[in-house]
């Protein structure tokens, strides 16, 4: 029997059997000798192969091959990574400039491992209605420097539904994985995208300005139009796996273009001689702000070298 991963609570995979039924799986137990160094081998948007039993459960034997998927390190220090959804069409990161605050260096990341693992990325610039003439005005520049890279931004304000028929056009039939920090308005955003949801929402923590976890595990939602809303725990960091160093500028688009142009063919962008992407950054064709999160996640690299 074969099914989809529609949710993740941990110990348990709810399955969606071709024939339409939902039945609760467990991973059968060598699925953790295969060298899967993850927390989550199975991902919600895998399609498996599942056995049932007399009792009305499963066990889940097999994984199909991805198309793709997302991934970060794991905050678990005994595993090495956390693959946040598989065989996704669109993903949306949700960004709010401020309440609370997502940096260029958290979107970058995000967007250069979305790169890596051949995940589209659209970004959601949410709680538009709250924000100072100054807040404004930043996050329009931020959303035109993405936009040139190539990357669509969509302003929205889930609370007073503005954006949002762009929105439910955008994931019409399509499978889309939402992400973001805590208290960016994921859930709220869901339920305005499908009222019958009831996620909970949460409130921002005062003394830290940082979102306070609502979702606690993944979940696929059905939409009414067609297609899936793939729901994730919110994400405090976002640390890169399984990236060689040489291949880091490979992942953000705007380096990679100005790279071919540099006099070694080996360069890495840091302080080779002739290096056509520092000028570009002098230059202003390249932001000052996707360079420094380049080079922090090359450092990065780095350290991890030295743990190893």
């Amino acid at each position: 029997m074969k099914g989809l991963v529609i949710k993740n609570t941990g110990s348990w995979y709810l399955t969606r059997t071709d024939d339409g039924r939902d039945v609760e799986c467990k991973v059968k137990g060598n699925f953790r000798l295969k060298g899967i160094r993850s927390t989550n081998p199975i991902a919600v948007g895998d399609r498996v192969v599942i056995v049932e039993n007399e009792e009305g459960t499963a066990l889940i034997t097999e994984i199909e091959d991805r198309k793709n998927y997302i991934i970060r390190k794991s905050s678990n220090l005994s595993k090495q990574s956390h693959i946040l959804a598989a065989n996704i069409d669109l993903c949306f990161l949700i960004v709010t400039i401020n309440h609370p605050v997502t940096s260029t260096v958290f979107i970058d990341r995000f967007l250069a491992s979305a790169e890596a693992y051949r995940v589209a990325v659209n970004l959601i610039f949410n709680k538009t209605d709250i924000y100072t003439k100054e807040e404004t005005e930043y996050m329009n520049a931020i959303i035109a420097m993405y936009e040139y890279i190539g990357y669509p931004s969509i302003k929205i304000s889930a609370l007073k539904n503005e954006g949002m028929a762009t929105l439910q056009e955008k994931i019409k039939n399509k499978t889309t994985l939402f992400s973001g920090h805590s208290g960016v308005g994921k859930s709220t955003l869901i339920n305005s995208l499908i009222p019958d949801t009831n996620l909970k929402t949460g409130a921002i923590s005062d003394y830290h300005g940082k979102g306070m976890h609502t979702t606690t595990f993944s979940e696929m939602i059905e939409l009414p139009q067609g297609g899936f809303i793939i729901d994730t725990p919110g994400i405090k960091g976002f640390g890169t796996v399984d990236m060689e160093k040489e291949e880091i500028f490979h992942f953000f688009p705007d380096i990679f273009k100005f790279s071919k142009d540099c006099r070694f063919n080996n360069c890495i962008h840091i302080n080779e001689p002739d290096c056509a992407v520092r000028n570009a950054v002098e230059q202003h064709y390249i932001s000052e702000s996707r360079y420094k999160s380049y080079l922090s996640m090359m450092e990065e690299e780095e350290d991890e070298k030295y743990r190893k």
